[in-house]
């Protein structure tokens, strides 16, 4: 097991070393297969290590911090929750790997995104591996470098930096809370070690443990873009799209909601806690879901819903279903790969347009897109029988069990957020495949069969957690043998009913979808879009005007005493009066220098003339 855990590891960062070092220098195609071949190596030692799996493994590889009482060696830490993550990790940054030779093709800088792509799933991978929380904090702090070097990788142009910057910055404000939880845990329990925290026996005050869960919920907050730190996540579009790809299901955005998970054991204690995760995942959801109805570019529709499916999750772990929020993220992982590849090949074949107004008629002229697309779609909208239904339905059921208030309140909200997401799947699909117009060109011959397997897997995903009066999938008893589940049931005829009430509103969403932007209507929404974007429109395709809020309160002022600081003190104070010292002692020093002619007689008469004050003093004070 050992060895396994350790070329998982080592294959990516070695993929990724090799390529940013002699990638330029090596043959493309050679470059390429490399790099791909280093993540399926490690998808094939995560499947042996599944077969090889026999219970939690604890494996130290080498010693890494140590000073005084504090030590956090390099120690891998294999669970059914992490051992679920690698697969999932490995399989679908592999087939987006060999997704991105076509995608990618006649770029010139294919050798330092391979690269990047490699140590994006070397960071996910130490992340969701790591025993200790420093080492976890190691991965973390990696896939937020490589989410801003791969999110501005066509840096030449502004914007591209601007979104990388952004995303970088905005995830550092989450970073710092995680930061200071894992010191105040070290500090209250002299120990880094994730398991060790997660079995601590000794009473600890409810009042420390809603502390360290807000703060590791603020964490999450950052890298899964949740309110009110989402304002990155649709900017991040702005590198190529099997970047998106990878952060939006494989690694970056779900790293919150695996830190939740993973510290439930500890932090899942504090109903304070447990509220506020679900209360965010909740808000986010709902906000998300309205943003994308208002979309018009393509990858930005699937950014909100993929922030608006991270809400899913997050609601999920603070009803303390731990099962039902992994069982949502794997198959998100599965379905939002497809949608971000398929919109890959869209945009591609329309020589890199984005907007869905603009599109049409691809139906027929791109079917080997479409139909997994389609399949995509349907799991995304909670089609009943597809993985998305199950999974997503099995989260919304927790929260009606768990019921009350607050509870009942956030389980009539997802369902209306499931309806808004039914409309807004099936609105991009009838606007980019419906009707007429669009001509594409060929695609690369690799792109279009990676999205196959994840349609299938999106599709029948469900078979992984079936409800229990339908058998019930392995992965609930696989999850059990982890930690305690914490989420409340319903009875079979309960569930029934809850299901067939998310099946009618995720139809009643596609019906809608269909009478407003099918047939004869998709033309009149087609002339509608040339209008200037007003009212309720302008707000959700602004994203409620968040950045505008943000850049008033914070980025305003902050320039406003940046400007205060720099002219009025530094320029005005500062530099005023030590510039006039020193032109002061510089004038002096002239008027002093003027008298160094290098002529004697000058220097004589001067010596005449200080004796003479001299002898002259000396006479008015003796007489």
């Amino acid at each position: 097991m050992k060895l396994y855990l350790a070329l998982i590891l080592i294959l990516p960062l070695l993929g990724g070393t090799v390529n940013a070092l002699f990638g330029r220098r090596l043959p493309r195609r050679l470059g390429e297969a490399l790099a791909c071949g280093v993540v399926w190596g490690a998808f094939g030692c995560g499947v042996a290590a599944f077969t090889a799996y026999q219970g939690p493994v604890t494996v130290e590889l080498a010693s890494w911090l140590a000073a005084f009482d504090f030590r956090a060696p390099i120690t891998l830490y294999l669970d059914p929750l992490s051992l679920v993550m690698v697969l999932m990790i490995t399989f679908v940054c592999g087939l987006i790997h060999v997704y991105a030779v076509g995608y990618m093709a006649g770029d010139p800088g294919y050798a330092r995104f391979f690269a990047l792509l490699n140590l994006f799933v070397f960071a996910m991978l130490v992340l969701v591996l790591s025993e200790n929380l420093p080492l976890l904090y190691l991965g973390w702090e990696g896939v937020g470098f490589c989410s801003y070097a791969l999110i501005g990788f066509w840096y030449r142009e502004e914007k591209n930096a601007t979104a990388g910057r952004k995303a970088f910055i905005v995830t550092r404000i989450g970073d710092t809370a995680f930061g200071i939880a894992i010191v105040w845990m070290f500090q209250l329990f002299n120990t880094v070690s994730i398991t060790e925290l997660n079995g601590m026996g000794v009473p600890v005050p409810a009042g420390v443990i809603t502390g360290l869960g807000l703060l590791l919920l603020v964490g999450a907050m950052g890298k899964s873009a949740q309110l009110p730190l989402t304002v990155w996540l649709p900017d991040a579009m702005a590198g190529p799209t099997p970047v998106s790809a990878q952060i939006h299901a494989a690694t970056m955005v779900t790293a919150g909601v695996y830190l939740l998970a993973r510290m439930f054991p500890l932090i899942g204690t504090s109903a304070t806690v447990q509220a506020a995760i679900a209360l965010t995942g909740g808000l986010t959801a709902f906000y998300a879901a309205t943003c994308a109805l208002a979309q018009r570019d393509l990858k930005r529709v699937l950014a909100y819903s993929t922030i608006s499916q991270i809400g899913f999750m997050m609601l999920g772990v603070g009803c303390g279903a731990i099962t039902a929020a992994t069982f949502h993220l794997l198959v998100h992982a599965f379905f939002k790969a497809l949608l971000f590849l398929g919109a890959g090949c869209v945009i591609t074949a329309l020589h890199h347009e984005q907007d869905i107004f603009r599109m049409g008629g691809l139906r027929t002229s791109l079917p080997r897109t479409y139909w997994p697309f389609l399949a995509g779609a349907l799991c995304l909208a909670g089609v009943p029988l597809t993985g998305g239904f199950f999974s997503k339905d099995a989260i919304l059921m927790t929260a009606w069990a768990k019921g009350g208030l607050l509870y009942g309140g956030l389980y009539l909200l997802g369902l209306l957020t499931a309806l808004l997401t039914s409309i807004y799947t099936f609105r991009m699909v009838y606007l980019v495949f419906g009707g007429e117009g669009a001509h594409p060109h060929p695609l690369p011959r690799v792109m279009e069969p990676m999205l196959i397997p994840l349609a299938l897997l999106g599709l029948f995903g469900g078979l992984l957690n079936l409800p229990e009066y339908a058998g019930r999938g392995w992965l609930g008893e696989f999850l059990a043998t982890a930690f305690r589940q914490g989420g409340a049931t319903v009875s079979h005829g309960e569930e029934l009913i809850l299901q067939g009430i998310a099946a009618l509103v995720a139809l009643a969403g596609l019906a809608a979808a269909r009478y407003r932007y099918g047939g004869a209507r998709r033309a009149e929404r087609l002339a509608a879009a040339e209008a200037e974007p007003a009212g309720v429109t302008a707000f959700l395709l602004n994203g409620w005007y968040l950045d505008d809020l943000y850049r008033h309160l914070f980025i305003r002022p902050y320039e406003a005493l940046s400007r205060f600081l720099w002219v009025r003190v530094d320029e005005g104070v500062i530099d005023d009066s030590l510039d006039r010292l020193a032109d002061g002692f510089g004038r002096t020093g002239q008027g002093l220098g003027s008298w160094t002619t290098g002529r004697v007689s000058l220097y004589i008469t001067c010596f005449a003339a200080g004796l003479a004050l001299i002898l002259g003093w000396l006479a008015w004070v003796v007489f």
